[in-house]
């Protein structure tokens, strides 16, 4: 199963789009079309890749536009790109998210106490290889953080690329402290401090910022996509989020892919990127 993207309106700007097609062509949305699983029976799962890692801009499955493509965040009508704070440049792994996954807003977790995000699951790929804006990767799943982000429970799946040349070796979170000293540690001070340049306060953790071991993530994922069937089965309701999609044949949801092509069609064409702020390459420096 092969996936390939669409770009639309200028990169670094408010109209940008990135849109996913299937391996025959047809236009499809990360959030609800690509399959969760890439094996299921090994627990391999698919994640689209959001944001590469080093950079900073914050691109995100727009889960409450037709068909979800990539945008980037807004933040007081402003682009959003996350700020180096020291000594991280941007994202320290390939970020992105779980298809088919949803942290349901109106289910209180028993273990965090906070609902869901609102979100698919996200996912940190901690592989060498620095992954493309939109690629569909296959990922094993090693573990979990529970970040508690303005009082939701808003999961942080530890995974590694399955084509990764190291990942035999990576099994469970245990497996990335003994191989990759000081990346989970980096994990934990990169999420509890990346909004403080912002004038937030740092982020709070369940189970005391201790990660999870891979058989309690891989239930975690699971129960999302529970969340996810509901949603799109029309048996949730989905507020404003976006649940249009063309292969999940028994939603009501579900559109031709002439409707698929239409909302692509209606977006800006794609044209030269304009330049990245020179502010997003400034250095945050503070005690802890």
């Amino acid at each position: 199963m092969s996936f390939t993207i669409e770009e639309k309106g200028r990169p670094n700007t408010q109209e940008y789009r990135v849109y996913f097609k299937n391996s025959e062509g047809k236009y499809i949305s990360p959030f609800h079309d690509v399959p969760i699983y890439a094996n299921e029976a090994e627990n391999i799962f698919h994640a689209i890749v959001e944001v590469p890692r080093w950079t900073n801009a914050k691109m995100e499955i727009a889960t409450k536009d037709p068909l979800n493509p990539l945008k980037q965040d807004v933040k007081k009508g402003n682009l959003r790109y996350v700020a180096n704070v020291f000594p991280h440049k941007g994202y320290i792994w390939n970020y992105g998210a779980i298809p088919q996954t949803w942290e349901d807003p109106n289910h209180k977790d028993s273990d965090t106490g906070c609902c869901g995000d609102n979100d698919p699951i996200d996912i940190c790929d901690i592989g060498n290889k620095v992954c493309s804006r939109g690629e569909v990767i296959k990922v094993k799943v090693l573990g979990t953080l529970a970040l508690i982000d303005e009082g939701e429970t808003d999961w942080k799946v530890i995974v590694i690329n399955t084509e990764d040349p190291e990942a035999g070796s990576f099994n469970n979170i245990d497996d990335v402290r003994r191989l990759k000293p000081g990346y989970l540690e980096a994990t934990v001070d990169w999420f509890k401090r990346y909004k403080v340049p912002d004038g937030k306060p740092e982020n709070q953790f369940a189970f005391n910022g201790e990660f999870k071991d891979r058989d309690f993530a891989i239930e975690t994922v699971k129960s999302t996509n529970e969340f996810w069937k509901a949603l799109i089965a029309k048996m949730t309701n989905a507020g404003e989020l976006n649940c249009m999609n063309t292969s999940v044949s028994d939603s009501p949801f579900c559109c031709s892919a002439g409707d698929a092509e239409a909302v692509v069609k209606s977006a800006c064409a794609f044209g030269d990127e304009e330049p990245i702020p020179s502010s997003v390459d400034k250095w945050f420096y503070y005690d802890q």
